[in-house]
């Protein structure tokens, strides 16, 4: 790739245009990766411990929230670095290898969105033939169907924006190697190399989101006929987390990735990118876990293994901490 380029790194100016917040940016930033790795990694643990949310639901939660914090981990610290940083430097190679890797974990999320809304329906569908529709070995192949959608889309994606020659500014108008602001670099990009990437982009974030609203057609359609208005209200409920979570993505990455592009956008789109590499990790687990009396009680199990194991002090201000967090979910939620 280095051999197309006269460039041998970038600038990831990021926030550098807010020189006196970039404190203030770092310790909030800082904390919500400490608390999106806490959270995604105690649901996992939940879900790990316990056997009664050994079922496809939480199977694919767990790989979500797994997901999730891979993704955050390819971006945040990074992004913290480069706030305490000078320099702000990022080399060819670790520009692509970041980009490969925040789009494999993105498509992957996308398609395990998908997978979900996908037992959703054979739930509410075929409540008495759930178990065999829905075994083990079905659940594993959608979610490796998912990771290999990833490696080969990212795949593709790195090989068409980094075979493009970087002669000009090497200044990237992000907090990491998005794709526009790499390619906005590029003295070569022409209108296919543009298309086909669009091609990727809508691939992934229109065709998952069309499955997902397929099978919600087929959940509604199911849900409707139901005489009781109680079962069609428990229905709804098992859905509304997934549907929750669907419109935060999708809201997000389609606005910055599906909307026509130009110069005076990059600062949107990093504003927004925020959002989804920093707020939507930190919203899944919330959405997902904490409206649920099942992955409630997990936690608090989880959560006083872990206290046990703490000093007495730490383990006092743990307890009143984190249960008085669950029991307001639990009231209030």
């Amino acid at each position: 790739m280095g051999n197309h380029s006269t460039v041998s790194t970038f600038l990831l100016w990021g926030f550098s245009s807010f020189s006196d917040l970039q404190d203030l940016l770092f310790v909030m930033i800082f904390f919500s990766h400490v608390t999106i790795l806490a959270a995604n990694t105690s649901v996992m643990v939940a879900v790990k411990l316990s056997h009664n949310l050994h079922t496809p639901m939480y199977f694919f939660l767990c790989g979500l929230s797994f997901s999730e914090t891979c993704t955050t981990v390819v971006i945040i610290p990074r992004m913290l670095v480069d706030l305490l940083s000078d320099s702000k430097s990022i080399s060819i190679p670790e520009c692509a290898t970041q980009m490969f890797f925040f789009f494999g974990l993105g498509t992957n999320n996308c398609f395990i969105l998908a997978a979900m809304s996908y037992d959703r329906y054979t739930a509410i569908h075929n409540p008495l033939h759930y178990s065999i529709l829905m075994t083990h070995k079905i659940c594993f192949q959608l979610m490796m169907a998912s990771c290999i959608t990833g490696v080969v889309v990212s795949l593709c994606i790195v090989l068409i924006v980094f075979n493009l020659s970087f002669c000009d500014s090497s200044i990237i108008q992000h907090f990491f190697c998005d794709i526009t602001p790499v390619v906005s670099l590029a003295c070569d990009y022409t209108i296919f190399q543009k298309m086909v990437l669009l091609a990727f982009t809508v691939f992934v974030l229109v065709g998952s989101f069309i499955l997902i609203m397929i099978s919600y057609v087929f959940i509604g359609s199911v849900v409707m006929k139901m005489p009781s208005a109680k079962g069609r209200y428990k229905a709804f409920s098992t859905c509304s987390s997934h549907l929750i979570v669907v419109c935060i993505h999708y809201g997000f990455a389609g606005f910055v990735y599906l909307r026509p592009k130009n110069s005076d956008s990059f600062h949107e789109d990093m504003l927004m990118a925020v959002t989804y590499t920093v707020l939507t990790p930190l919203l899944n687990p919330i959405v997902y876990s904490l409206k649920n009396k099942a992955m409630q009680t997990a936690l608090k199990k989880v959560l006083d293994n872990i206290c046990r194991l703490l000093p007495c002090s730490v383990r006092d201000y743990w307890v009143c901490g984190s249960h008085s967090l669950l029991n307001i979910e639990l009231k209030f939620g």
